[in-house]
């Protein structure tokens, strides 16, 4: 099948996907829709809950394996939309629907790139294609569950929208729960360490820290205050505030490293609940990186978290859509940033792979 057709195709289910609610952990009929197209094009595949995957044909466990991964999960559309979210329709060239910028582009796009590569002999790498599962709410059953059955991966591609720009770094996360402490109390009574008021330093102290360390591709690590609790009723002074200290961390440090330095700094009380969400990011002159400048795309380094936090392995951030749409009202993507996605996707892997 030519190019533009495989694109077509691809379009069409992207279509199905967007008409197929999908939220996390709620994902099987779209995996059932993403077998259908390996049924179709005759390549063999398997699943694993809602995790679909396949291996190109000549697999060969002699030569290292490359990636394709995005997700089939979306967030559940919010209260400002006007459209139906389920309802894909084009209209002035953007195909409208939930999940179509983020992340069914990229996924249609990288299935339909592996389906053009499946059957070709003598690739410098394997290729295996995971389209995930609960990739938005960063559930123990999407990537991360695959990885202990997927072989080792030497390099991977993770379908974000990026406006198909080489997102060469992205930045880990931790979320901290902090808790500023103060004597509980009757408010008619004094009261000299009041715990909301203890919170107006311990807010200015997060508003103005900064972290030494600052990335050349992803700058400096971004500590924000999302969140704070505290009281129950009008006469109490409560014994304490509760935070949430949501904190994006750039390369030069891990999540441990961030959670130590907090621990020991902060002035309150911070527990992270997790470390393992970490940055990821592959070398500027890694052959894939290459092959993508020399078609002329540009590399940076991403704020916001994907997949890639579960790999262990250098993984390049790439896709076609804009970032900025995602989980907004009204989602689209332009079904020529599809065409071109699948363009370049193929023409980054023939740089890559031949």
């Amino acid at each position: 099948m030519n190019q533009d057709k495989l694109t077509e195709k691809a379009i069409e289910l992207l279509k199905q996907l967007i008409s197929i609610q999908s939220f996390s952990s709620e994902e099987d009929k779209t995996a059932d829709a993403i077998e259908d197209w390996f049924n179709a094009f005759d390549i063999p595949f398997k699943r694993e809950k809602n995790n679909v995957y396949a291996f190109n044909k000549h697999f060969d466990e002699s030569k290292p394996t490359l990636l394709l991964n995005s997700h089939h999960d979306t967030v559940k559309p919010n209260s400002a939309y006007t459209k139906d979210p389920f309802h894909p329709h084009i209209e002035d060239g953007k195909l409208y629907g939930l999940g179509s910028n983020d992340a069914g582009g990229c996924l249609v796009s990288l299935i339909a790139t592996f389906t053009h590569f499946y059957a070709k002999e003598n690739l410098g790498h394997n290729m295996v294609i995971v389209a995930s599962a609960e990739e938005e709410s960063s559930g123990p059953n999407g990537l991360n569950s695959m990885l202990p059955i997927l072989p080792e991966i030497s390099v991977a591609i993770v379908g974000e929208p990026t406006l198909m720009k080489l997102a060469i770094a992205e930045k880990g996360l931790v979320v901290f729960d902090g808790k500023v402490s103060g004597t509980p109390s009757h408010a008619a009574h004094p009261n000299n360490n009041n715990a909301i008021y203890n919170t107006i330093e311990v807010l200015q102290w997060f508003k103005d820290y900064r972290f030494p360390k600052v990335s050349e591709v992803l700058g400096e690590v971004k500590l924000t205050v999302t969140q704070i609790g505290g009281g129950n009723q009008h006469n109490v002074v409560p014994g304490h505030v509760d935070l949430v200290i949501d904190v994006r961390v750039n390369d030069c440090y891990s999540n441990k490293e961030i959670a130590d330095i907090l621990d020991k700094e902060a002035p309150c009380e911070v527990k992270p609940r997790s470390l393992r969400l970490n940055s990821s990011s592959i070398d500027k002159d890694h052959a894939l990186v290459r092959s993508g400048l020399a078609l002329g795309r540009e590399s940076y380094g991403s704020p916001t978290l994907s997949d890639q936090a579960a790999l262990s392995c250098q993984s390049l951030k790439l896709g076609p859509g804009d970032s900025t749409r995602s989980h907004s009202a009204n989602e689209f993507i332009y079904v020529a940033e599809i065409e071109e996605g699948i363009d370049l996707y193929i023409k980054i892997l023939q740089g890559f792979l031949l």
